[in-house]
């Protein structure tokens, strides 16, 4: 049972008689996972076509890897500012405004003459990308009130990658052979317009917190930038969650990325390819989902996330060591996804729980967010140039087992710091 001094720490607002948490918590949520997963799909675009980039503007697999990862040039860059700008300016105002520069950054990668082109408006789609899902935590602690639902919430939002990517590699390949890469990058952007809308229409705006008397709505400003950021990166937590999600974020997405890449040149179809690589992908969305559920219940968190990186350290080794065995090399790619979506699930959860503050939830989520997309932007390059030294992707598991391993010391310093916080309670 969770006391409710503890429960209090973790809500930035308290329900009201007027706003049952029941009823307004699960809508509300789902239209910001939804928001999520539609950012996602700008991600999981590019796999499937990078055979088609090849041929239409002559992609070499070296600049397919930085295309893979330049997305994350500003989370890599600004995902701390961005989080000390959605604490202070509000987390809906930021995702709207990220929302309408990944649409426009995808309508203009359209029209993109070549690689050099369609790299800088990766850029830009890598900026609304950030601005678009880092706040997203930060505004379901505010909007979640019930300590399960919000346990829960975290956990499918952690699920908004995996589940996003494995509709863009699914749906990716029909689209492309019909309707070509750019009216791919023109659809997404309509339906990212559309997504921004949904949350302005179905999310309060920002900066009011319901007076739990009933009385006249308040409003409250955080700290200046300094003391936040001061206080932010002064907690040890931030810093444990954040180069745990490194750990993690690099080696999925280089291997995940890849898989089309792989399979093609195995002699797979473009369907077969889209299908193999879109469920290894959505598997991962099992284990964000199951780390919800099991920190709701009261699971250790180390205990989840050393599961979660051993289970990728091996799923890794098989699927890349065990050549001539393709059955045995797809299920390890599988529970490399799919329990490795463990340590994403639990890691949202616990920056929730690990900032220093009420009031820097998005700024140690946008230090998590930077040290994620700075594994993803190194991640996908460092095994594309591993590949071309070896002349195969024999020795990839090399560079994703010693990740793996590194994180299952960072889980055993992650459970200590959850349980010397005063307010620590299971998620």
């Amino acid at each position: 049972m969770v006391r409710r001094s503890s429960l209090e720490h973790l809500m930035l607002v308290a329900p009201t008689a007027d706003t049952p948490p029941s009823r307004a918590s699960g809508p509300l949520a789902a239209v910001v996972v939804g928001v999520g997963v539609c950012c996602a799909l700008h991600v999981g675009k590019l796999p499937v076509a990078i055979p088609a980039l090849r041929d239409s503007l002559g992609l070499s697999l070296v600049q397919a890897g930085f295309l893979l990862s330049l997305v994350q040039l500003a989370g890599m860059t600004l995902g701390l500012i961005v989080g000390l700008s959605a604490d202070r300016l509000g987390p809906r105002r930021v995702m709207l405004a990220g929302l309408l520069l990944l649409a426009l950054g995808s309508a203009l990668g359209a029209w993109a003459p070549n690689v050099s082109v369609l790299l800088a408006t990766r850029v830009l789609e890598g900026l609304g990308f950030l601005l678009a899902v880092l706040p997203a935590p930060s505004l379901l602690r505010q909007h979640v009130h019930r300590h399960q639902t919000l346990s829960r919430a975290l956990g499918w939002w952690g699920a908004y990658m995996p589940l996003g990517t494995a509709l863009a590699l699914l749906l990716g390949a029909p689209l492309l052979s019909v309707v070509g890469w750019r009216w791919v990058w023109l659809g997404l952007a309509v339906l990212t317009l559309m997504a921004a809308a949904l949350l302005a229409l179905r999310v309060p705006a920002d900066g009011v917190v319901a007076a739990s008397s009933g009385d006249a709505a308040q409003t409250r400003r955080p700290a200046a930038w300094w003391p936040r950021l001061r206080q932010t990166l002064g907690a040890p937590g931030p810093w444990l969650v954040a180069l745990a999600f490194f750990l993690y974020s690099g080696q999925w997405l280089a291997v995940v990325g890849f898989l089309p890449t792989i399979y093609s040149q195995a002699g797979y179809s473009g369907n077969t390819v889209g299908l193999l690589t879109a469920l290894a992908a959505g598997i991962n969305m099992l284990g964000n989902i199951g780390a919800g559920r099991w920190m709701s219940h009261g699971t250790r968190p180390g205990t989840v996330l050393s599961l979660g990186y051993l289970a990728m350290a091996l799923g890794a080794v098989v699927a890349f060591a065990a050549v001539g065995h393709p059955v045995w090399q797809y299920l390890a790619v599988l529970l490399f996804s799919g329990l490795g979506g463990l340590i994403p699930g639990t890691l949202f959860g616990l920056a929730v729980v690990l900032a220093p503050g009420k009031d820097t939830v998005s700024t140690t989520v946008g230090w998590m967010q930077q040290f994620s997309s700075l594994g993803q932007f190194v991640g996908p390059p460092v095994v594309a140039w591993l590949a071309v030294r070896a002349g195969g992707w024999q020795w990839t598991w090399v560079a994703t087992g010693a990740c793996s391993l590194l994180g299952v010391v960072l889980a055993h310093q992650l459970q200590r710091a959850w349980e010397r916080r005063p307010s620590a309670v299971a998620l």
